[in-house]
């Protein structure tokens, strides 16, 4: 890949990763209820769905896929179900309890951070067929295409890890502010909100064949 290539693509990432989506709600959600460390396990879900959809364009089969009605339906409505799931969980998220330095945050185990952030954004449809569109303008057809790929796909996540360490972290730091079970319920369920935001946008989505 040209350098100059990369250095539009790499542009592209920031503007890609800095957009709000639901991977964004995810890693602030997390940021608030476990902390900055804990809660950065969802990031690195992300990334793994991230780059099972990188491998599924590359092998060629993201076009199938977005070319299929039934394939895009069956994904968004997953993903539209696991969203409000969250958003269930969210809204019945119970206050934290107290201490001299603020709250106490739960300890969210790992693999079950990873696999919520991994099932974010690989059921999101919109995702696939925005980096079918995006991904071959980078790509030179008579270049190896293994290399061009990884080079995507390392790119995509360095900075997606970066993008979303900011979010996580911002979270994080918001819920020393947050004194009293009242306001840690209001900020609970303003999340809760933003996921079901999130699923509506989902739910109003139409493949491209419709």
């Amino acid at each position: 890949m040209a350098l100059h290539t990369w250095l539009a693509f790499f542009a592209a990432c920031w503007v890609i990763s800095l957009s709000p989506g639901a991977g964004a709600i995810a890693s602030m959600s997390c940021g608030l209820q476990y902390g900055f460390w804990r809660g950065y396990w969802n990031a690195l879900g992300l990334q793994l769905g991230l780059v099972l959809q990188i491998i599924v364009i590359a092998a060629g089969l993201g076009a199938i896929l977005a070319a299929s009605a039934s394939a895009f339906i069956v994904i968004k409505w997953f993903g539209v179900l696991y969203l409000v799931y969250l958003a269930i969980r969210q809204w019945r998220a119970a206050p934290m309890a107290l201490q001299d330095g603020g709250a106490i945050r739960p300890l969210g185990k790992p693999l079950n951070l990873i696999f919520r952030g991994f099932l974010v954004n690989i059921s999101n449809p919109k995702a696939l067929v925005f980096m079918l569109a995006v991904l071959p303008q980078f790509i030179d057809p008579h270049a190896p295409l293994l290399l061009q790929y990884s080079t995507i796909g390392v790119t995509m996540v360095c900075v997606d890890l970066l993008v979303m360490a900011g979010y996580t972290g911002l979270a994080s730091r918001v819920l020393r502010l947050l004194r009293t079970p009242r306001q840690q319920q209001r900020m609970n369920r303003t999340f809760a909100g933003l996921f079901m935001a999130a699923a509506t946008l989902l739910a109003m989505l139409r493949p491209a064949t419709a």
